[in-house]
C-alpha cells in the first residue's frame, strides 16, 4: 500500500501528519544535508518521512519551484531570527561543522 509522506494543508506542504513543513526538509537538502542529518535535526520525523518528503519534492520539483521561491526569504528571515535568539548555540554548531569538515580533510 502506497504511503503519502506530503500533504498539503493551510496554504503550504507539510510531512504528513506533522508540523514540519516539506521547505524546511528541502532546503537543507539542497543546501547538502544528508537525509539522516535532517532525521536528527527533525527528531518527530522517521527516516523514512524524510526520504518521502525529498522524493515527493524530486518528482514534482517543477511543479514546488515557484512556491518553494516564495517562501525562500520567509524561511531565510526565521533562520536569521533563530541564530540572534540563540548566538552561543550557533556558534557551536559553526564549531562542530568545521571540526568534522577538518577531519574529513
Amino acid at each position: 500500500m502506497a504511503r503519502e509522506y506530503v500533504e498539503q494543508r493551510d496554504g503550504g506542504y507539510w510531512v504528513s501528519g506533522s508540523r514540519v513543513s516539506l521547505d524546511s526538509i528541502v532546503f537543507a537538502f539542497l543546501r547538502g544535508a544528508a537525509p539522516e542529518s535532517i532525521a536528527q535535526s527533525f527528531p518527530v520525523l522517521r527516516l523514512e518521512e524524510v526520504y518521502g518528503a525529498i522524493t515527493y519534492f524530486l518528482s514534482r520539483q517543477t511543479e514546488l519551484e515557484p512556491y518553494l521561491r516564495q517562501s525562500e526569504p520567509e524561511f531565510d528571515a526565521l533562520r536569521a531570527r533563530t541564530r540572534q535568539a540563540n548566538p552561543a548555540l550557533f556558534q557551536k554548531l559553526e564549531e562542530a561543522r568545521n571540526h568534522l569538515q577538518t577531519r574529513r580533510s
